[in-house]
């Protein structure tokens, strides 16, 4: 959306994030993207920022009808002539520094203005790594951040789904042994024999806890690891990654166990 030339579109529909900042962004992007007196509809569930879209939208100049369906609050509206605020919304949901983690990032990415209990955790835990290596669900680079600090690392390949957070990541790495993917890391395949690992992986889908998530991350990183290669990985101590690690792994260490969370060091 952020590519799309002003007042160009003749329509648009939008699934609305739940975050407030970032819905804000979002609605505002489709609305500068639209042609005035063209249609937006934009939707969301009713606990997931549906109840406030009426409100945000109305707060942009336009005239809203708003319908229920099915647990979600639909709005519909015509771009005005004029809408209020748009530049304020879009300067507020977008690429930003943020001095508590010290890098760019943006609202919407995973833990995007604090650092992320977990990932806390595994960096501080983490060894002076070496040779070539990947950061699975790299975020905006916190973890890779220190992956680099050892100038034995010779290459790192830095792999997410998020294109906001690749992005950033480019934006905050300016290092020349890293390589970054935007891409599902299940399938994700131009990496093999790596010596090292590094990953939080994640375990919801859409809002919804998915344990197979983090298991299939434990499964690539398997793969694309050499024979005595190694992963260190963070993980909710509640998790069943313990299973999925012993099967794969000639042997499964825990590093650390703090904050309802437990590192792991795996070896191929």
């Amino acid at each position: 959306m952020e590519d799309v030339a002003p007042e160009s579109l003749a329509g648009a529909v939008i699934a609305a994030p739940p975050g407030a900042v970032e819905r804000r962004y979002v609605l505002a992007l489709a609305l500068r993207a639209l042609k005035p007196g063209a249609p937006l509809i934009a939707l969301a569930p009713k606990d997931k920022g549906g109840s406030r879209l009426r409100k945000e939208l109305e707060g942009f100049g336009c005239a809203v009808e708003e319908t229920a369906r099915q647990h979600h609050r639909i709005c519909h509206v015509k771009r005005p002539e004029s809408p209020i605020g748009l530049d304020a919304a879009i300067a507020a949901g977008g690429p930003q520094f943020v001095d508590a983690i010290g890098l760019w990032t943006q609202p919407g990415v995973f833990s995007w203005d604090r650092p992320d209990p977990g990932s806390r955790l595994l960096r501080a835990a983490l060894p002076p790594l070496a040779g070539r290596g990947a950061d699975l669900g790299c975020g905006v680079g916190y973890l890779a951040k220190a992956v680099l600090a050892s100038p034995a690392v010779s290459h790192l390949d830095l792999i997410d789904i998020d294109r906001r957070a690749v992005d950033a990541a480019r934006r905050n790495l300016a290092d020349a042994r890293c390589e970054f993917h935007w891409a599902d890391v299940r399938h994700a395949s131009a990496m093999a024999d790596l010596d090292f690992v590094v990953m939080n992986p994640p375990f919801h889908d859409a809002g919804q806890e998915d344990k197979s998530l983090g298991q299939a991350f434990i499964r690539r990183s398997c793969q694309i690891l050499r024979k005595g290669g190694a992963v260190w990985m963070v993980a909710n101590r509640h998790l069943p990654y313990e299973g999925v690690l012993g099967e794969l792994f000639r042997t499964v260490t825990v590093k650390g166990e703090a904050e309802g969370f437990k590192i792991f060091e795996a070896r191929r």
